[in-house]
């Protein structure tokens, strides 16, 4: 097993998304007077994904709050490298846009008027560079009869350069986060939407997908990853491995034992 890795990840494109489940009951039967239910019911994974590298790069579990969608972008700012990412996109859930200003918003300061009275104040603006845009699906019937988009920050020529620049993604698109809601769902049959295996805890139902989330990362190889070795043979690789965080596929044993902090 590898005792180190590069850091951050070489990731160029994140996909968000929030994916259902509920813990105890479904929501209708909650009562929001009783504290005992603060955790019970819709409870959603807040997710922050690389679509080249099948990397998952951030999970907040909880409510869909804007609070926890803020977390998630953060999350996902924090452990990537601002200057390499191309584009960025999501459903149109409103908080995105706001967390995403949030995280990526370079100070600016107004010019001076030259009056009398407070200076105004600094203010965040959108970096140049920053690409943000939304997907819009319209249903009939329970299916996909159009897909649209919408460009939050950027350009159309600059979305359209980072398109072009992708290894994955011939257009805005968020399929790649909702293919891997499903990969979560097989995984986690606490995740599955009709299932007796439902969770009956929020603290184990945190944990258990704290656990298939990350693992999945180090410990299952993505059959769209496979590369060929020199002699031709078919080599499995994980995310990790995509993304150079790691150089084999790890054991659960080796990613369970694996210290969480390093020390040169």
């Amino acid at each position: 097993m590898t005792s180190w890795w590069f850091f951050p990840p070489h990731t160029r494109e994140g996909q968000f998304d929030e994916k259902w489940a509920f813990v105890g009951k479904k929501e209708k039967h909650c009562d929001p007077q009783d504290p005992q239910d603060a955790y019970q019911g819709d409870n959603w994974d807040h997710v922050a994904y690389d679509p080249e590298h099948r990397l998952v790069l951030a999970v907040v579990p909880g409510k869909r709050t804007a609070e926890h969608v803020e977390q998630v972008v953060h999350q996902f700012q924090q452990r990537t490298d601002d200057a390499a990412i191309a584009l960025l996109t999501s459903d149109e859930y409103r908080p995105y846009e706001g967390a995403i200003h949030q995280a990526y918003g370079e100070k600016g300061s107004p010019p001076p008027t030259g009056k009398p009275g407070r200076p105004a104040q600094p203010y965040l603006r959108p970096p140049k560079d920053l690409n943000y845009a939304t997907v819009h699906k319209t249903r009939q019937q329970g299916r996909v009869v159009n897909i649209e988009f919408r460009i939050v920050f950027g350009t159309q020529e600059s979305v359209q350069a980072a398109l072009e620049a992708s290894a994955v993604s011939a257009q805005v698109n968020t399929a790649f986060i909702e293919r891997h809601n499903g990969t979560d769902r097989h995984r986690n049959a606490r995740k599955t939407r009709k299932s007796y295996c439902f969770s009956k805890d929020w603290n184990i139902h945190e944990a258990v997908t704290y656990f298939t989330m990350y693992s999945y990362n180090f410990c299952w190889p993505v059959r769209t990853l496979r590369q060929k070795d020199a002699q031709g043979h078919s080599v499995d690789r994980t995310p990790a491995m995509a993304a150079e965080l790691a150089d084999q596929v790890w054991s659960l044993r080796e990613w369970l034992t694996f210290p969480a902090m390093q020390w040169d």
